[in-house]
């Protein structure tokens, strides 16, 4: 749903729609330090192939948000590294999101939600994916 936000200045109107706001905040999360994914299931997989795109929609898919007139929340689901110290990732994902919502759009963001769905813990089966895509790109230059 699109909300009509800013803009009533006599010379028309401006209309932000809600998946805007969700690709503006869920590209500026996942670039966050600490962030390893945002969204469970096929939203986090289709977020992961959508930040492969540039202003791809699929950043948004894994943030949900609400957009009035001229206030916004978001909700987001996030996967963290193993090692971070969560309390003040949660910090810094607000001040991305907020930051990049309010910058690009003049909409007041009101509150960031977020709920950490899990720990990424690195081992030995992403070295060896690694190396199998690696080893997979040479073949097909």
């Amino acid at each position: 749903m699109a909300e009509e936000n800013q803009g009533r200045n006599g010379r028309g109107t401006t209309t932000i729609a809600d998946g805007v706001v969700a690709t503006i905040a869920g590209i500026a999360i996942r670039e966050t330090e600490g962030v390893h994914s945002v969204g469970r299931g096929a939203s986090k997989a289709m977020g992961a192939v959508g930040g492969l795109r540039s202003g791809s929609s699929g950043a948004g898919r894994a943030v949900k948000v609400e957009v009035g007139e001229k206030q916004a929340a978001i909700d987001v689901d996030v996967e963290v590294e193993y090692g971070v110290a969560i309390h003040e990732l949660a910090e810094r994902i607000r001040s991305q999101a907020k930051n990049a919502v309010e910058s690009m759009t003049g909409l007041d963001v009101v509150e960031v939600n977020i709920h950490v769905f899990d720990v990424h813990v690195p081992d030995d089966d992403d070295d060896e994916d690694e190396e199998d895509r690696d080893r997979a790109s040479a073949r097909v230059r």
